[in-house]
């Protein structure tokens, strides 16, 4: 982040100076009407706008509390610390944490050297940014969560971005037009968003297990589906663009979530379904082979021997007199 802006950001406020001087908890009437168990959106946004942000205060635990709007913050510096649902999640420069408005949380002291911005939006303010996202995803799925106005869907998002460079520029523009000012800045700030998003979508590897949705296990599973349902075409570049990922993401997330790649996970589908279709059809060993994807026999036969032990005729041969023996003892 430039200097200039950075020392900006680490001036301490009035109401930092009476936190540092232990004048007291959390201003109530700064934040919320009646509470600060929930914080209101229209002591914090100008009427008409739809997103603004606001540096973290900093010298003063935040106690437990959700808020009437969608917030995300962003860590320019040091670490601030969440309590969610009992977990302490720790973000540290460069962390993206998105809070939708149900969800109840609270916020260690953080101190001088600890910068987090907290970008406070309507829920309006992501029709654009939805917008470009085209599919179905993580992001999408958040975003109409922070929709439901009677019953908004009380989900987070944590991304442990590592101080990525593309991130933190689009970060910094949105904070430097807000802090201020910018003409036509709510349209910018969309606009900027949204490639957030769709840079976030190409790196879930950096999707925190913590967070209350755990799209890369939807993504995996979805992969294994397609294993499962026509192992003989199923290839990971056509799969990694229907979940929208880049094929080294995705391989990255079947490894992590199975501990197996992709290929070994394809195999293991092919043969377990030829071992099958060796015992429960009549089909001939080559056409077992083509229908599970395998037009080079010879590795085929090879590749069976080496997982079961013997060729896939002798696999056969085995299986129905273990079956005939099986019915004449019945």
């Amino acid at each position: 982040m430039r200097e200039e802006l950075l020392n900006e950001l680490m001036v301490i406020s009035e109401e930092e100076k009476k936190y540092r001087a232990g004048q007291g908890m959390v201003e109530r009437q700064l934040y919320a009407r009646e509470s600060i168990g929930e914080i209101d959106r229209e002591l914090l946004l100008k009427r008409g706008r739809l997103i603004t942000v606001r540096p973290h205060s900093r010298f003063v635990d935040f106690p437990e509390h959700r808020h009437n709007y969608v917030e995300i913050m962003y860590v320019v510096q040091g670490s601030i610390t969440h309590i969610i649902g009992g977990k302490e999640l720790t973000l540290h420069k460069g962390d993206v944490l998105m809070l939708n408005q149900q969800v109840r949380h609270a916020i260690r002291r953080a101190e001088y050297e600890d910068i987090g911005i907290n970008f406070i939006a309507l829920p309006e303010f992501f029709a654009l940014p939805l917008s470009m996202l085209h599919e179905k995803n993580v992001l999408a799925e958040f975003i109409a969560g922070a929709f439901g106005q009677k019953n908004p869907v009380s989900h987070y998002l944590l991304f442990r971005l590592k101080e990525q460079p593309q991130v933190e520029n689009l970060m910094e523009n949105m904070i430097e037009s807000m802090l201020h000012e910018h003409s036509d800045e709510d349209v910018m700030n969309q606009y900027t968003m949204g490639l957030v998003f769709l840079y976030l979508l190409n790196h879930l590897e950096n999707l925190s297990h913590n967070s209350s949705m755990d799209y890369r296990e939807t993504i995996v599973q979805a992969v294994l589906g397609y294993i499962k349902s026509d192992c003989k075409n199923a290839n990971l570049t056509k799969i990694a663009k229907d979940t929208h990922q880049s094929v080294s993401v995705l391989s990255k997330l079947i490894r992590q979530k199975t501990g197996y790649t992709f290929k070994e996970l394809l195999q293991q589908r092919r043969f377990e379904t030829a071992a099958h279709l060796l015992t429960e059809t009549d089909l001939a060993v080559e056409e077992i082979a083509l229908d599970v994807g395998y037009e080079n026999l010879s590795y085929f036969f090879r590749q069976f021997k080496s997982r079961y032990g013997v060729t896939p005729r002798a696999y056969r041969m085995m299986n129905l007199r273990d079956a005939g023996n099986l019915d004449e003892k019945s």
